[in-house]
């Protein structure tokens, strides 16, 4: 037998005692039809192929997986990489096997999908790989599973890839791979996924908290052990006797999400010292826990009973932190054996070997089941993979709120869920006729944010349907995908004439706002990639496409055109210069010219974003306009202009930016302009508020960071009371 890195068939078999002889069978003919099929091919790092296959089958192995799992993680790239074919399998070794099998395979061989206006993207293939992946979880868990061994193998030897590959993939770890762990519950596999990604993906704090964790190793593992010495010496005198405590490891990924979340040192973080108590039973987990509290102080607000309220990967634990008597911070978890089955292996432990192969379908395993039913309700209605990530990857992340309904009921939402989320959480309709929420019996806005514990109800009209503003990422209405993709859903079902004059509607107030009207729509449709403009006009009023989306396209496309604006025709007639080396000067690229002062045009006020021209000037450097500027439309010198573009800008420059707001007066406008302006943490330079027959006109001067904080800010001022309009004020 093929001997590989330590891993063969006996170290599988190993893993698995208490197989049956058919079992066992079955796990050595599917090793040998594997080793056959993939002899002579090489992996990256110059090992046989099949040494994957071998690790990821160990993986699961390890994880006590059912025979029928083993044998097709060995043979999990053969319909893929060899000349083997589904039907070979399922002949050879029956329809739940080649399923596995067939499944996993699929997810590596899906046709990128690109729409008639060619919108596609060439990621499409990996989203769509994606998509097929979570799917397929309502069918047979056990794909995922050998995915995620599969995966998890793969990030091991990820040192063997370019660069490149190695961001790739560490990124895509933790966006998907590691949140579908968590989600299934396989806290194994989710911390070493996540801990993988991190060192490649960030690898000097991976270095610098691994280094800080390791220098304290010993001292740490001294402290721990005279921890668990006194636990268990009082445990014991109350009778506890058949506990099992050891220390718990912290993992490098979860240190650095705890101090990036509460600001900290690694000093401050409570749990680098951990212990886990394992007990018999639920009664005996808070005695457990009055007894940890009645030896060392409790600290305020680090206490979470998982038992009474799992989390919503039906995680049960109690975590408890304390300070002992020297002023150590400890953190003390505590669950009974099948709590700890469960966090471990998750929904994977519905299918651990057990004697005999008999399997019930338990209730915990059915409830993970009809979770992740709800959570691909959403599936048919995405629009295409991207939308189904961006969910998942919204949906897969483990924060969440826990909201009361008038009833009393307790539903789950992600953190920062709205009123508008919930709504469209308890029924579809109920989330279209949304008009007002009460929180705590106190109406509320529809972009609240929900906090855990709140009572919430929703107020409707008997007929109508959402606001396009709701799918404006800046307000804030919504914030799940589900609420997102069913008021898409409403749009797309509207009459098309309705569409297109809504699009063009909204375009041309997006457009005005922004201060470039020059733009045509036309240009702006093809910049998404759409021939026609009533078709693009369509998308946008059936809020597939909302205004940030329409700004940042400008964005992006005016940078691109810098270079063939008229700006650049004036430069042709410019006389030569003596160098074409590019100079930084703060932040704005010169060609040619070095050691100059360069400053912004107090006339247009130029931004990061705006494309631009330079003016050398006598005796006081280079000045920088906007290329729409009418100083520089009607100056009648072209020698001077010299072309400039923004650098890369240091993070405290600031721009300022005239901005012009028309509102019907009222008492507090100026006020309520000012809170969102500190909201941003921006600073206003000047302030001239003229009013006339009641209608008053405020004229601002902000000192903005970058052209999505305009957008944003101007999205939030529009939803101000009584406010008529607010746009970047015309150029001088």
């Amino acid at each position: 037998m093929q001997q590989i890195a330590g891993l063969n068939l006996e170290s599988i078999l190993d893993q698995l005692q208490d197989l049956s002889i058919n079992d066992r069978l079955l796990i050595e003919r599917a090793y040998r039809k594997a080793e056959v099929a993939h002899a002579g091919q090489m992996r990256k790092s110059g090992e046989p192929y099949f040494t994957h296959c071998v690790a990821v089958a160990h993986i699961l192995a390890e994880m006590k997986l059912d025979a029928e799992a083993i044998a097709a993680a060995l043979m999990h790239d053969l319909v893929e990489d060899t000349n083997i074919s589904v039907e070979e399998i399922r002949n050879e070794f029956g329809k739940n096997i080649a399923h596995i099998v067939d499944g996993v395979s699929k997810l590596k061989n899906l046709p990128i999908k690109v729409d008639a206006n060619k919108r596609g993207k060439a990621a499409d293939k990996e989203l769509e790989y994606f998509r097929k992946m979570l799917l397929a979880m309502n069918d047979d868990v056990r794909v995922v599973l050998v995915k995620l061994a599969d995966r998890l193998h793969n990030m091991r030897t990820l040192h063997y890839m370019s660069p490149d590959k190695q961001q790739q993939k560490a990124q895509e770890t933790l966006d998907i791979f590691a949140p579908l762990a968590n989600r299934l519950g396989i806290w194994q596999i989710k911390w070493e996924l996540e801990d993988l990604s991190f060192r490649y993906l960030m690898p000097e704090k991976y270095k610098a908290i691994a280094s800080a964790v390791d220098e304290r190793r010993a001292d740490r593992e001294a402290y721990v052990s005279n921890v668990i010495k006194t636990l268990r010496e009082k445990l014991g005198s109350h009778g506890l006797t058949k506990v099992v405590i050891s220390g718990r490891p912290k993992h490098i990924y979860s240190i650095y999400k705890k101090m990036d979340r509460k600001d900290v040192s690694i000093d401050q973080i409570y749990d680098v010292r951990a212990v886990r108590v394992i007990v018999e039973d639920v009664t005996q987990c808070y005695q457990v826990l009055g007894i940890v509290h009645s030896l060392w102080r409790p600290i305020q607000g680090e206490f979470d009973d998982y038992i009474a309220a799992p989390k919503d990967n039906f995680y049960r634990s109690l975590h408890t932190a304390v300070r002992d008597n020297h002023g150590k911070t400890l953190e003390v978890q505590i669950r009974t054996w099948e709590m700890h089955e469960d966090a471990e292996y998750g929904i994977a432990a519905h299918w651990r070997y057990k004697e005999g192969n008999k399997k019930s379908r338990d209730e915990a395993f059915e409830n993970r089941l009809s979770y992740l039913r709800r959570l691909m309700e959403f599936g048919p209605e995405a629009k295409d993979a991207a939308d189904f990530v961006d969910t998942m990857k919204n949906e897969l992340f483990q924060d969440r709120v826990y909201i009361f309904t008038p009833k009393g009921d307790i539903v789950d939402l992600p953190l920062g869920a709205t009123p508008i989320d919930f709504a469209y959480l308890i029924h579809t309709d109920v989330g279209h006729r949304c008009r007002g929420a009460k929180v705590q019996g106190r109406l509320v806005n529809l972009n609240y944010t929900l906090r855990t514990g709140e009572q919430i109800e929703i107020l409707t009209s008997k007929r109508g349907g959402p606001s396009l503003d709701w799918l404006n990422t800046d307000l804030g209405y919504v914030q799940t995908a589900r609420a997102r993709d069913k008021i898409k859903a409403w749009f797309r079902r509207q009459d098309r004439e309705k569409h297109v004059a809504s699009g063009r509607e909204l375009l041309e107030h997006e457009l005005k706002r922004l201060g470039v009207e020059h733009t045509s729509f036309e240009n702006v449709a093809q910049n998404f990639n759409y021939d026609k403009l009533e078709d693009f006009l369509a998308a946008v009023g059936a809020g597939d496409i909302n205004g940030p989306q329409i700004a940042t396209k400008i964005l992006e496309a005016e940078r691109r055109d810098q270079q063939k604006s008229s700006i650049e025709e004036l430069l042709e007639t410019q006389q030569p210069v003596p160098s074409q080396i590019q100079v930084e000067t703060n932040g704005i690229n010169i060609n040619g010219l070095g050691g100059m002062l360069v400053t912004l045009g107090q006339c247009c006020n130029p931004m990061p974003g705006d494309t631009i021209v330079g003016y050398v000037t006598r005796g006081r450097g280079v000045t920088v306009h906007r290329a729409d500027c009418r100083n520089m439309q009607s100056h009648n010198e072209p020698e001077r202009l010299v072309e400039v573009s923004w650098g890369l800008m240091p993070t405290e420059e600031r721009y300022a930016v005239p901005v012009e707001i028309v509102a019907y007066d009222r008492d507090g406008l100026l006020r309520d302009i000012s809170t969102i302006v500190a909201d941003e943490k921006v600073n206003m330079t000047k302030v001239a508020v003229t009013t006339r027959q009641n209608v008053a006109v405020v004229q601002l001067t902000m000192e903005i960071a970058n052209f999505h904080q305009l957008t944003r800010i101007l999205n939030k001022m529009e939803h101000i009371q009584n406010v008529i309009e607010a746009r970047r004020r015309k150029m001088a």
